[in-house]
């Protein structure tokens, strides 16, 4: 019974795929993480980034879930976005709710303008399912670039 939402994976990819670690800010919570890349890194502000992962999904994924990715420098908030996980499964062909026996997806989401370039942030992002209960939340270091188009 294995799972990957697109949600962790663009974070966590960042930072598995620029070698910094991450934490797992919500232990025993519905998804364990095991695989991740991002294309590209570091993050293009204004254009999308793309992650693949897997990871196992205890239990199916329902609506109303949401996804929330707040960055903060030396402590102050300096990026915030939010996203319906049911909304970017379907996008990609997996409606809610979504089944535990689903192992991998790739997902795409655009790096929002407001995004800070050349500094660490520290993101974090998680995710609450629709039942309520902690999906999975993440933690870690990643740098936005200013990309050429």
């Amino acid at each position: 019974m294995k799972f990957f939402t697109a949600a962790v994976a663009l974070i966590a990819a960042a930072v598995a795929n620029a070698q910094v670690p991450y934490t797992d800010c919500a232990p025993g919570s519905d998804l364990t993480i095991d695989t991740f890349t991002l294309s590209p890194y570091p993050f293009c502000v204004g254009q999308n980034v793309c992650a693949t992962g897997t990871g196992t999904l205890s239990v199916p994924v329902t609506a109303p879930s949401t996804l929330s990715i707040v960055g903060t420098y030396f402590g102050s908030t300096v990026y915030t976005d939010s996203y319906d996980v049911c909304a970017l499964m379907a996008a990609q062909g997996y409606p809610c709710p979504v089944p535990t026996s689903l192992t991998s997806l790739t997902m795409c989401i655009m790096v929002q303008p407001t995004a800070p370039t050349g500094i660490p942030v520290v993101l974090t992002v998680s995710a609450t399912n629709g039942n309520g209960n902690t999906l999975f939340c993440q933690t870690g270091t990643v740098t936005a670039a200013a990309c050429s188009s």
